[in-house]
């Protein structure tokens, strides 16, 4: 078994939008309408909105190969780009996905790690993601690698709040 982190280029978008597209619709689509996940791709995970988020200073994507097949990746977020307005002195963890077929293989953990990484690499204070709260599974794996749960906002799928994200946070200092 090799495991290997990359990180990602503008080269790499098709790929990212790709694994973007299977992965949320693996884990969301028997929660939502197929409207409401087809408005959510097309918004999230097109090829311009993945163009400018890779092309944002204070985002960082990386690629993680399980055997050397693109099995995820992780979106990490710092100072304007984190999606809520915690401060310099946090790290975001925006996404870590991972292909169904690669999942129970400890690759969330290796991606959590870089992140955790980064975040001491740059002084953070602390570290933080949103997390689906029926995502029990999720919130378990977060909460065994330390982080808490300090708050929640609203995840928006097409035009309707369809679900509450907590928001689980690591000290890091």
């Amino acid at each position: 078994m090799t495991i290997n982190i990359k990180k990602c280029t503008l080269e790499d978008l098709r790929t990212l939008k790709e694994i973007s597209y299977e992965t949320f619709n693996e884990t969301f689509k028997h929660q939502n309408t197929p409207e409401n996940m087809n408005a959510y791709l097309e918004k999230a995970f097109n090829f311009k909105q993945l163009e400018k988020e890779l092309a944002t200073i204070s985002s960082h994507f990386f690629f993680i190969y399980f055997n050397h097949d693109v099995a995820g990746y992780l979106k990490i977020n710092t100072n304007d780009a984190q999606s809520e307005e915690m401060g310099d002195h946090s790290l975001e963890i925006e996404r870590i996905y991972i292909k169904r077929k690669f999942q129970k293989h400890g690759l969330g953990k290796y991606l959590l790690n870089q992140a955790l990484e980064i975040a001491v690499e740059l002084n953070k204070q602390n570290i933080w993601l949103g997390v689906w709260e029926k995502n029990e599974n999720a919130i378990g794996f977060y909460k065994k690698m330390g982080f808490v749960i300090t708050g929640s906002h609203s995840f928006y799928m097409g035009d309707e709040e369809q679900q509450m994200d907590l928001i689980m946070t690591k000290t890091l200092k």
